[in-house]
């Protein structure tokens, strides 16, 4: 599609998205010799996250901070941009109901306390947003290399050798289902072992990570060194351990 046809289908401007390309946030897939811009489909979703983000009150500058962060998930984005949505969503609700109990005390139709105007005008801060910026933002590399940083040349070493041996572990149970116990066993120490030592990682994180190690091929090229066709193998472990404690925690709030 060229610009024009981009700008009228998503209702921005031309000027937009020709910013977009200048500071490479959206690079057109192709420029013709007429210097025509072609967006192509993935171009197209590409857009459709940036403009999520912007209206979610991201700056064009984290957004693309996070939509090139080698951690980034699209799908997980979109999945989490529709939490944030719906937070938003019944944040106006409270308000509009705010609104109205307001104009019922003012015609003395209703008493509306103080404790519950406040009560309705209680905007916390929206943990997916959290959620985003720790998962593909600068966080999520700052806290790995300053973790590092922090470390005496032995101390990295024994990280290392201690990362060696979890991926060496992992690869040697390739032929074991990652249902089974001894798979399961293993991906909770790459999970604690990701938490004590790097970054905080939510299920949903962990669940997106698993999902990089099949859909970005450094990820993929670099674990498969441990063994041909681990990545997809503690890909797939990492989606059952997910569900399986996403689903505890589910009980639990039921209990």
């Amino acid at each position: 599609m060229k610009v024009k046809e981009v700008a009228e289908l998503f209702g921005i401007s031309i000027r937009t998205l020709h910013h977009y390309d200048q500071i490479g946030l959206l690079t057109p897939k192709e420029v013709t010799d007429s210097r025509y811009r072609l967006y192509s489909e993935e171009n197209l979703e590409t857009l459709q996250q940036i403009l999520f983000f912007r209206e979610l009150g991201f700056a064009l500058k984290e957004i693309k901070k996070m939509m090139h962060s080698p951690f980034f998930d699209r799908q997980e984005a979109f999945t989490l941009q529709r939490k944030m949505l719906i937070e938003k969503r019944n944040k106006f609700d409270k308000m509009i109901e705010n609104i109205d109990k307001t104009l019922q005390h003012m015609a003395g139709e209703t008493q509306f306390t103080n404790k519950e105007r406040f009560k309705l005008m209680n905007m916390k801060l929206n943990q997916y947003e959290e959620e985003a910026r720790r998962s593909w933002g600068n966080q999520a590399i700052d806290e790995v290399n300053s973790k590092l940083k922090c470390l005496s040349k032995e101390e990295q070493i024994d990280l290392s050798d201690r990362w060696d041996r979890m991926f060496n572990k992992l690869a040697s149970l390739r032929n074991y289902h990652p249902r089974s116990k001894e798979v399961q066993s293993a991906i909770k120490e790459w999970y604690d072992f990701l938490n004590e030592n790097f970054s905080h990682y939510s299920l949903d994180a962990f669940y997106g990570l698993g999902q990089l190690y099949i859909q970005d091929e450094r990820f993929t090229k670099n674990i498969d060194r441990y063994g041909e066709g681990l990545a997809s193998f503690m890909s797939e472990a990492m989606n059952v351990f997910t569900n399986h404690h996403k689903r505890g925690h589910s009980d639990e709030n039921h209990h």
